[in-house]
């Protein structure tokens, strides 16, 4: 009898232990390498690096205000009084501080705008990733490009599956995208893009 029990019980616990396997279902993508095959993303990049351009050719004016002005000072500075060689000291001094200033803040705001533009490309990743996990039973997706996966099965790896779910949405608008992206190929074509009023 008891070795029945025993047995009956070891049946229950392998059962329980494949239906909590199936309940907890998992899968893995790398999110970076899925991000960088977007097209929006090349997009993003060409809004960033004309944005960081305009940040620089600022900080060149700037610098090339400073060394003008420099140069004139140390062409001039044995004519001048103590108080306008003073003045003109501070001067350079004040416009040193703002460059400075400026290119720490153009740093902040570089970022700023970066993450601005990547938003909504992780934001269409992210849908389609979950649409895949709900559509395939998947409880929990691990970002293998966080390098927190010690083991996983290529069955689980749904890359494929999420790049093909990406075709058929609409492209993510990219903030300051003069052209705005390409659907993928198989893209509806009311892809949520807003109709002329009166159409």
């Amino acid at each position: 009898m008891k070795t029945l029990v025993k047995s009956i019980a070891i049946v229950a616990f392998t059962l329980g232990t494949c239906t909590l396997a199936q309940a907890q279902k998992i899968a893995h993508i790398s999110l970076d390498s899925l991000i960088t095959t977007m097209p929006e993303s090349k997009t993003a990049q060409e809004v960033a690096q004309k944005y960081l351009k305009d940040l620089e050719t600022q900080v060149a004016t700037m610098d090339t205000e400073l060394q003008t002005k420099y140069a004139d000072y140390m062409k001039n500075k044995d004519t001048y009084s103590a108080l306008v060689a003073s003045t003109k000291e501070t001067e350079l001094q004040d416009l040193n501080k703002r460059i400075e200033d400026f290119k720490m803040q153009a740093q902040q705001d570089y970022q700023r705008k970066y993450g601005e533009l990547s938003k909504p490309i992780y934001d269409k990743a992210k849908k389609a990733i979950d649409l895949v996990a709900k559509e395939n039973g998947y409880k929990y997706v691990l970002d293998t490009s966080a390098g927190v996966v010690l083991y996983s099965e290529a069955a689980d790896d749904i890359f494929g599956l999420v790049t093909k779910k990406m075709d058929s949405m609409p492209a993510a608008q990219i903030p300051g995208a003069s052209n705005p992206v390409k659907p993928a190929p198989g893209t509806p074509k009311s892809s949520g893009a807003p109709k002329p009023a009166g159409k």
